[in-house]
């Protein structure tokens, strides 16, 4: 269930893994994001496949509970080279979006490469860069040890960015452009 134009809202941002799961959580006031709260669930102590998806299902569920988050942002299944491990990360992310699903949150999807791309301008940049941007941005005394977590962060961001995106489906032809289509954006 899609929620419409309010001003205060809540962005789970998860990076989903069958090993370590990274979470962030974003406020949303007035159009300034907040760090609310971020962490990771080691689901690899494990050794059953389905007790992990379990784990990550109930985690999630927990962290819903706790901030009520409006939107769910997770980090798409890329491509690999190992088909078992993709099944099995399509597992984890399927029981995350039923959590969310379950608690009536919109969900939306975000390659690894879109995310990275939002936060640091390069699609390709890697996980430390973006960690320090995810530090920088969100005005974090230190980083998150886990680049779970910042990955997690990211896609809660990369989210933000997109619910606030100037650009309606039109792109501009310049700077000049942007801003005359956007004067309430110039300070």
């Amino acid at each position: 269930m899609q929620k419409t134009e309010e001003k205060n809202r809540i962005i789970l941002g998860i990076d989903p893994g069958t090993r370590v799961l990274g979470y962030g959580l974003i406020q949303i006031e007035k159009k300034n994001a907040k760090l609310l709260y971020y962490g990771i669930a080691q689901v690899e102590k494990f050794e059953d496949h389905y007790k992990r998806l379990q784990y990550l299902y109930e985690r999630v569920v927990q962290i819903i509970r706790e901030y009520k988050p409006d939107d769910l942002a997770i980090e798409a299944p890329f491509y690999g080279k190992n088909i078992q491990s993709m099944l099995k990360l399509g597992r984890a992310q399927g029981v995350i979006m039923a959590a969310a699903m379950a608690n009536q949150m919109s969900i939306t999807e975000y390659t690894p490469r879109k995310i990275k791309q939002a936060i640091t301008g390069n699609g390709n940049a890697s996980k430390e860069q973006v960690a320090a941007f995810v530090q920088s941005i969100l005005n974090l005394p230190k980083a998150p040890e886990s680049f779970d977590a910042t990955d997690a962060l990211a896609a809660a961001m990369c989210h933000f960015y997109q619910l606030n995106s100037p650009v309606s489906g039109k792109g501009f032809s310049s700077w000049k452009d942007f801003i005359n289509k956007n004067p309430g954006r110039l300070k």
